[in-house]
């Protein structure tokens, strides 16, 4: 077998258990352990998350008094001073409570292991995480080889769906009391849980590490076997010796930059003589005002082969100035070739081609406040705040959510950030009714559209070559996220090995979204009416000069929607005087932003009405079709939804087409709704679009996915992203889905996943400057038959109370007239 065949069979994302899921494992009771409260009422995942039983919280309300905001010197975000629910504790005896309850409980042969209180699909915890480092830096065969690890990625190795159905059956029950239980009933519940639990073992948890080796430029990929024993050996040296399942050099690939590298890269670069000396050419002897971004080289032929690990940095130049986040981006350096070996870390090319002058200072570059930046910020703007006096809707433990008879788990990983696992819906009678396995974007694309160097180079993998979770944000409450508010922590390795948590990455709360539902009867004046509110689930995370949002919403009426959300600065260029290029938009003088696309990869691992791994899925088209004139149409206004379904991948490469309101359905073919018909879910697009460059451009050879909006493919546990694994200087043509497609298998009646293709065509203006506005893209999952009518009549109506503000007594004029001491009247609506 080819070794990267080989390594593709221990994919990351769905590789199947290698021990058995009835092996045994050394049973051991487990003191429940009571966490800090987190943000919004809820628990912040501890660093070995998913080892919290019980969750027990009592919400205290929020005193908006306390949400004043200061000024922040550091961040352009106000210091908010957290409400009371930021910082509360929980009371140190439910500790003793749940301890008492499980010894007193010992004689029940609980038939677990000890930290079986992770789920099967939890990301892997910072213990984990260091134990798997350990042990395959502990396999390296001599010094030089320990040496020369570096730490891509480690990762879950995420179980086979069989697991996952064992563990939520058995183990997770997805109904149990979650969160707001009360104390005196937080022992019992504790034991009534624990009597349930079956003798069944799930197996242990896997690690899967991609591992770059600096000294011999190979790539690596080992599976690691997380046993109990291991993780709770009593001395760190036996820590270093987990089970190694298997350990796969991969060859010919290059693995995703890391932010270590980029920087080592930016001191390479300006330590280059002749690179110093370019840069005096242009006036610049302050090299601590030079910005070197490594951007990955792409392939374009056979000088950018994986043989050696390459970057071609774009250089820019800060403006000297007191402002603390000075605008770098504003004037680029152009004329200047640099490629870097970054195994050697040592520039192997430089040419400073021809000279065109920085852009002179924009007096708009700046986006800091107004204090920072030399203008004027608004004065008109009064707090808004969000209250939710009993709390959240939803209910978490460890990372299980449940919310307005939703229930999912949330799952991290460096490379596509925000993972959406089990997803389903309680239906009252119908009981769990599953929707989606694993929802995730697993791939980005950005080309831009100017021939000329060094920006026809500017074709971002930003998700195969750099890592949308390692790139993300710390979150900040007031600023990314308003209201009562659930954090969950992510936890990585950096380059060198050693564990590293970015604490708040995800957040998840409620938000008001307007009507839901109205009607009024015009004969009699009644009304009835009801608003709507979502669940969101997102993070924020940084690629070079754009900022990117991952939005998960979830809604009353059981459809989900994805959105991204795009700003940042603009990646430009420089112009010499009097120059023009029609591929791009002036920004201001000498300085112009090159037309580019944004596309994203969405993998969908449907399971619509199944249990996991139930093949009972197919997909169809609707396109609404115009009758043809005749006697079906006599009067030429008919026009109907026609269904084809899709029996096939090679059948199933299809395009978004506005014109026939195209949309796709995932039906099962066994589950009937009251009329009769197999129910369903629907992708419904929003805009979209598809490259513009010409077919023979180069970055499509690595990018054939994005030659169609939707692919099918049937299951398979080793297709995780569509590009390939390794799509980083990737010289072969079409891996991925073009390559997989062409097994043609069958998709009706089976296990099936769809992959989206979206994307957006971005034409800078002026007002996308200094700092882009939030550009809005997605999609929606919407129920199509799967409930018997709309699963939101069930919301109640909203109460209506006044209440008299006393905090804003002041004068307010109507129709030009002063009444003084008027009471402001607050309406508060219940939902």
């Amino acid at each position: 077998m080819d070794s990267r065949a080989q390594a593709s069979t221990i994919c990351s994302c769905h590789s199947t258990a290698i021990a058995d899921i009835n092996c045994d494992a050394q049973t051991s009771t487990q003191c429940t352990r009571i966490s800090s409260c987190g943000a919004a009422g809820c628990l912040q995942p501890q660093p070995a998350s998913g080892e919290d039983v019980d969750l027990g919280y009592e919400h205290e309300q929020p005193d908006e008094q306390q949400r004043r905001q200061q000024p922040d010197e550091h961040h352009n975000c106000p210091a908010l001073k957290p409400p009371p629910f930021l910082d509360s504790r929980l009371d140190s005896t439910d500790t003793v409570a749940a301890d008492s309850a499980v010894k007193a409980g010992s004689g029940v042969n609980l038939g677990l292991r000890s930290h079986s209180s992770a789920h099967p699909l939890d990301p892997l915890t910072p213990t984990e995480i260091a134990v798997a480092i350990a042990s395959v830096r502990a396999e390296g065969d001599t010094p030089e080889v320990r040496d020369g690890m570096r730490f891509v990625e480690v990762v879950l190795n995420e179980p086979g769906k069989n697991v996952v159905a064992l563990a939520d059956s058995h183990f997770f029950p997805p109904y149990q009391p979650m969160q707001f239980r009360s104390k005196a009933s937080k022992a019992a519940a504790t034991i009534s849980s624990l009597q349930q639990q079956q003798q069944q073992q799930l197996p242990p948890r896997q690690a899967r590490l991609v591992v770059y080796n600096k000294k011999t430029n190979k790539t690596s990929i080992w599976l690691v076997e997380l046993s109990n024993q291991v993780l709770n050996a009593p001395s760190a040296a036996h820590r270093h010796h987990a089970k190694i399942l298997s350990s796969v050099v991969v060859p010919d690939v290059q693995p995703p930059m890391d932010a270590d590298e980029y920087a080592e890269c930016e001191a390479t670069v300006k330590g280059h003589g002749p690179f110093v000396e370019a840069m005096k050419k242009r006036g610049i002897d302050d090299m601590e005002l030079v910005m070197v971004d490594p951007w990955c080289v792409g392939y374009y032929g056979e000088e950018d082969a994986p043989s050696r690990r390459l970057a071609r940095p774009l250089v820019f130049c800060k403006t000297p100035g007191a402002c603390p986040l000075e605008n770098g981006y504003a004037r680029p350096v152009e004329g200047i070739h640099v490629l870097v070996d970054m195994q050697q870390m040592k520039v192997i090319e430089f040419e400073d081609r021809y000279l065109v002058p920085l852009p002179p200072p924009d007096p708009l570059r700046n986006y800091t406040a107004a204090a920072l930046r030399g203008g004027v910020d608004r004065t008109d703007v009064k707090p808004l705040l969000i209250s939710q006096p009993e709390g959240p809707s939803f209910r978490v433990n460890g990372y299980a959510v449940e919310w307005q008879k939703w229930n999912f788990r949330v799952g991290f990983t460096p490379r596509e950030g925000l993972v959406i696992h089990t997803v389903a819906y309680n239906d009252g009678i119908h009981g769990r009714r599953s929707i989606a396995h694993r929802l995730s974007f697993v791939e980005m694309v950005v080309p831009y559209g100017d021939p000329k160097d060094p920006h026809y180079r500017k074709n971002a993998f930003d998700i195969g070559e750099d890592g949308l979770g390692k790139n993300c944000h710390s979150l900040k409450w007031g600023c990314d996220c308003l209201g009562y508010i659930k954090y969950f922590d992510a936890h990585f390795t950096n380059f060198h090995g050693e564990v590293e948590t970015v604490k708040n990455c995800v957040c998840m709360h409620e938000e008001d979204h307007g009507i839901m539902w109205k009607h009024q009867d015009w004969r009699t004046g009644f009304e009835e009416v009801r608003r709507s509110r979502r669940l969101t689930v997102s993070f924020f995370c940084t690629v070079a000069n754009y900022e990117y949002g991952f939005y998960w919403h979830f809604y009353q009426d059981g459809s989900m929607e994805a959105e991204v959300k795009l700003t940042g600065i603009l990646s430009l260029g420089a112009l010499k005087a009097d120059e023009h290029r029609r591929h791009g938009t002036l920004i201001a003088p000498g300085l112009y932003a090159p037309v580019h696309q944004h596309f994203f990869v969405a993998r969908l691992d449907m399971a619509v009405d199944s249990q996991l791994g139930e093949g009972l899925n197919q997909v169809v088209e609707v396109n609404m079709t115009t009758e043809e004139s005749g006697p079906h149409n006599p009067h030429n206004n008919a026009f109907y939804a026609k269904e084809t379904i899709l029996r096939s991948e090679l059948e199933a490469q299809r395009d978004c087409n506005s014109r026939t309101n195209r949309h796709w359905l995932v039906r099962n073919t066994r589950k009937l709704n009251r009329t009769g018909q197999p129910t369903g879910y629907k992708l419904m697009p929003d805009s979209n679009c598809l490259p513009l460059a010409g077919s023979d451009a180069k970055f499509l050879r690595r990018a054939t996915f994005l030659s169609h909006n939707l692919w099918v493919t049937q299951f398979n546990r080793d297709e995780c992203f569509p590009g390939g694994e390794f799509p980083n200087q990737n010289p072969r043509v079409g891996e991925g889905l073009a390559t997989w497609v062409k097994q043609d298998r069958r998709l009706e009646e089976t296990d099936i996943v769809l992959w989206y293709v979206f994307g957006v065509t971005h034409v800078p203006r002026l007002e996308d400057w200094p700092v882009m506005p939030v550009e809005h893209i997605g999609f929606r999952l919407k129920p199509d038959g799967f409930f018997d009518c709309s699963p939101a009549i069930d919301i109640p109506p909203s109460k209506l109370e006044v209440v008299e503000d006393t905090h804003h007594k002041e004068q307010v004029t109507v129709k030009g007239v002063t009444q003084p001491d008027t009471l402001i009247a607050t309406l508060i609506f219940k939902l």
